[in-house]
């Protein structure tokens, strides 16, 4: 994937399902500026979407120009349940678009069939990483959602202006 510094500002709301789960689904908010990524994850079931969900972590992460294998973090904001995922999916898409990512996280794993483990959480950090990579590179692209807002691959997106 090329820098994601080649391609214009933009906003993007998306959701994908939660992994092992049956209905709840994952929604991001994504935000790219010239200098940085900013990234809001959450949960939430249907019958609950108008209910406040707790903040979770928030996260910083940036290139090392030393060792570009490993991105440098910081937590701003620890809720200990989501910080670790958090970390990790900030250090990802650091590593994915060589910028500097701030990643909020309130995802719950406990609608899953295994009340979040290792695998659920892992398949849904690569869910994650692989929607938010797919949108960078067809924003960098210039590909566009049909005008409905639907992409590719039954994930639903909703285009904000900046």
């Amino acid at each position: 994937m090329a820098p994601v510094s080649e391609i214009e500002p933009f906003s993007r709301q998306l959701s994908i399902p939660l992994p092992h789960s049956l209905d709840n689904r994952i929604y991001l908010s994504l935000t790219v500026k010239s200098k940085a990524v900013l990234l809001f994850i959450t949960t939430a079931p249907p019958d609950e979407s108008s209910t406040a969900t707790p903040l979770g972590s928030f996260v910083y992460a940036l290139p090392d120009r030393f060792n570009t294998t490993n991105p440098l973090s910081t937590p701003l904001c620890t809720v200990e349940a989501t910080l670790e995922f958090t970390t990790r999916l900030a250090k990802l898409l650091v590593r994915k678009t060589q910028l500097p990512v701030y990643v909020g996280n309130s995802v719950s794993f406990a609608s899953c069939g295994m009340g979040g483990g290792v695998e659920e959480e892992m398949d849904a950090l690569k869910g994650t990483v692989g929607v938010v990579t797919a949108e960078l590179e067809k924003h960098r692209t210039g590909a566009t959602t049909d005008g409905n807002g639907v992409l590719s691959d039954g994930v639903e997106g909703l285009n904000i202006s900046s």
